[in-house]
């Protein structure tokens, strides 16, 4: 029995011997690995660059995302106004609905807006603001929303793009459709 003891502790110890020069060539290796051509770095160097004399102050910016928000939804609330005013005026469909054209936006059964892209061509020399009058209709042509947009700005010769959203038509299969488009 102590002949077999013997045989295991020195099998042991060969194995172990073998895996403690497998781990040092292991480590010999990687550390071997590196180009030896270049100086390399010392990674616990860090250099720093001094701060600039004129460098920004830690107060918060006076324009914030909230007021920026608020100020381009009262520029689009303003325009949309604009386009109501002269949609107003305008006896029929109105000089330019042959440069306008609507199209639905698909939509995921948990959207809470009926959306349709509005893309408005100026044929024109100069640049011209545009007020859209868009309806969403059902299968059955009924109108259960009419939004209106207004397109500041028209560059000549361009295609512009402008989105129509109804709260109303939500969740109905609808049709947007030009009724009054006006370029002026």
């Amino acid at each position: 029995m102590k002949a077999n003891l013997s045989a295991r502790r020195a099998r042991a110890a060969r194995a172990l011997a073998l895996v403690a020069v497998a781990a040092l060539l292991l480590a010999g290796t990687a550390a071997c690995d590196s180009d030896t051509t270049s100086e390399g770095t010392d990674q616990g160097v860090h250099t720093l660059t001094p701060e600039p004399e004129d460098s920004p102050s830690e107060s918060p910016s006076p324009r914030t995302q909230e007021s920026f928000a608020a100020s381009v939804s009262a520029e689009s609330e303003r325009v949309r106004q604009e386009a109501v005013k002269r949609l107003d005026e305008v006896e029929g469909r109105g000089n330019a609905v042959s440069d306008v054209s609507v199209t639905g936006l698909p939509l995921s059964g948990s959207e809470e807006v009926r959306s349709a892209r509005v893309r408005v061509t100026n044929p024109t020399d100069e640049a011209a603001f545009y007020a859209v009058k868009v309806e969403f209709v059902d299968a059955e042509d009924k109108v259960l929303d009419t939004v209106v947009v207004g397109v500041q700005d028209a560059p000549p010769d361009r295609t512009v793009d402008a989105q129509a959203n109804s709260r109303k038509a939500a969740g109905v299969k609808t049709f947007p459709r030009v009724a009054q488009a006006e370029r002026g």
